[in-house]
């Protein structure tokens, strides 16, 4: 009998070592959702990488080096998250600092504005003023060309710039850099 094809294979592994990758992931995450998570991952790994997987319980132990590296990933994205959400509410506090006693209210009119605008939209926008991506930078990660990108952005910011509008937020009071914003200089 020749070697067991590809899903054979793989459904023996999984089915062999699914408990031992399970245990090993929950005591390393928070939730039983983070588990799951890196356990998917783990296992869609392996199906892809299958070949690579080495024979008897040499497998189990690639298995931990793929969900060890699935863990590290997801601290690093995590990681990433927070520092992002620290910049941002940093630079929150100094625009509503800058604004005065109304601050609060306009923060939440600007949430307001950006969450109504289109997925699209919004994303455009993430990109250039959280993630701090050129319009070219934007064209490759869209898998468009560098006009395309930058149509896309003056036109979601043209949007927003309507949203802040009908909220009545004087973005003059915020200074030239917000105004900026919303014309495309930065």
């Amino acid at each position: 009998m020749g070697p067991p094809d590809r899903k054979q294979r793989f459904e023996e592994i999984y089915t062999a070592h699914y408990p031992d990758i399970l245990a090993y992931v929950r005591r390393r995450t928070n939730s039983h959702d983070d588990a799951a998570d890196t356990l998917a991952e783990t296992f869609t790994t392996a199906w892809r990488r299958v070949e690579d997987i080495p024979d008897g319980a040499s497998a189990r132990l690639w298995l931990y080096g793929v969900a060890r590296r699935v863990l590290a990933n997801g601290r690093r994205a995590e990681s990433r998250r927070s520092e992002l959400v620290e910049r941002l509410g940093a630079q929150l506090a100094l625009w509503a600092e800058a604004a005065g006693p109304a601050g609060a209210d306009d923060l939440d009119a600007v949430r307001e504005a950006f969450r109504r605008l289109k997925p699209d939209d919004r994303e455009m926008l993430a990109l250039v003023s959280w993630e701090g991506l050129s319009s070219e930078e934007i064209a490759t990660v869209l898998g468009c060309s560098r006009g395309a990108a930058r149509l896309r952005l003056h036109r979601a910011r043209k949007r927003l710039a309507g949203e802040l509008h009908v909220a009545g937020l004087d973005l003059a009071r915020y200074g030239s850099r917000a105004i900026a914003l919303t014309k495309g200089r930065t």
